[in-house]
Order: C-alpha cells, then structure tokens, then sequence
C-alpha cells in the first residue's frame, strides 16, 4: 500500500496494523486522511434533514460570522459542551454508545481577540496582532487542558490548508488532566484552523483509548468545519 492509497483509499484492516506499529508517524497522515474527507463532504449538495435546536442555530450564526461553513457529520447527537470563563465551546456532538464527544468552537477575528484575552493573564500580550494570537491560543488552550504537560503537535501542510481555504493550521494530541470540565476524559486530539482577517475554527475531540478506534471517531466526526472561499 503506497502513502497516496493511505490518504485516499478505504480504511481497511492492513491501515489499523501499520497504524499499530507506526503511531506518531501516522497520526498526522490519518488526520489529513480525514481533512481531506471532510473537504469533499463539502461538495455533498444533499443533506438530510434535522431538527434545529437553538444551540445548533445559535452556532450557525456563529460559523456565518467567521465565514466557516457547518454540515452535521452523520451518527453524532448534539450535547452541550463545556462552557466557562477557562473552556468556552460553542456546540458540541457525542457518539452514541461510545466515549467519544467533539467541541467545536468558531471564532471572527473579534472573537479570537475576546477569547485570547480570557486565557493569559498577561495583558501586556494583547498588543499582538490579532493573526498572531491563534498560535498562541492553541498552545495555551493545550497548555490548560493537558495540565502543563508535553504533547505531540504536528503543523499541517499548506496543500491541506488549502482544502480547508485555511492559511494556518496545527493538531495536539493530549493526555488530559484529571479534571470535572473536560468530563474526566483522559486523551484528547486539539485542532486548529486560521484564516487570516478572518477567524479560526478551533475543534477538540475527547476520548478514553488512544488508539485507532479514537481516530476512527474522529474520522466520522471530521466532515463538519472549514472556511467559506
């Protein structure tokens, strides 16, 4: 099997045994494997029909602001998300059966600013520009859920970024703290995705194994978020 089959062909039981073998090397491949899924589910111009609670409307009108795009990925159900002065999501889904959930959060530069601003206690910091501050914001978002320890980050690549009309974009993957706000899940895969002047689409998926079951999920829940062109 050639890297381009990884990216592009079916999930099979020979990708879950490399996969195995080969974690970290892997991890960045799966999730752009996902990207680029979650790009051609775009092009998808019939979508079935659901009920609109006031959380979905209430993110839509968010996602409009940022110019970013939402199409409910299929299998998930809407949960609340956590939402405080540390961890402020804007909706969130759980796979029913499993425990597995995903927060999404889309932030207008405006928001970006807010947001930042809630985060670092240095308010010295706020003089930087505002496309600057979204690497800043996953690094102290994954600094905060991690409880301060190391993780496994990858930059992904400017043709992906390009699927997703995204100029800017990193993953995290986390051991998790301890903790009631994050349900007490202990792993979690931080991504995130910048336009500049426009906004940043900031996704976390929370789980209890981290393995490829986890990124399995994240796969079904891929096929939701990216920027308007």
């Amino acid at each position: 099997m050639t890297p381009d089959n990884l990216l592009t062909g079916p999930i099979t039981m020979q990708f879950v045994a490399i996969f195995s073998r080969c974690f970290k090397h892997l991890v960045l491949i799966f999730i752009l494997g996902c990207f680029a899924a979650s790009a051609m589910a775009q092009r998808v111009s019939h979508v079935a029909a659901r009920p609109k609670s006031q959380q979905y409307r209430s993110f839509v009108k968010l996602a409009a602001e940022a110019n970013v795009a939402y199409i409910p990925p299929e299998g998930f159900r809407e949960i609340k998300p956590v939402k405080n002065d540390t961890l402020s999501f804007d909706y969130g889904l759980e796979l029913p059966g499993q425990e597995f959930e995903v927060w999404f959060e889309v932030k207008s530069q405006r928001r970006v600013i807010a947001s930042f601003a809630h985060l670092v206690s240095d308010t010295t910091r706020m003089n930087e520009h505002p496309d600057s501050l979204y690497n800043q914001t996953g690094l102290t978002l994954a600094d905060k859920l991690s409880g301060g320890q190391s993780c496994f980050t990858t930059v992904i690549p400017p043709d992906y970024l390009a699927r997703y009309n995204a100029d800017e974009g990193k993953t995290y993957l986390l051991d998790l703290a301890d903790a009631a706000e994050t349900r007490h899940y202990k792993y979690a895969l931080l991504i995130t995705l910048h336009k500049d002047h426009v906004g940043t689409i900031v996704a976390i998926c929370l789980g209890n194994e981290k393995g490829s079951e986890f990124f399995k999920d994240i796969f079904k829940a891929s096929r939701s978020l990216k920027f308007k062109s």
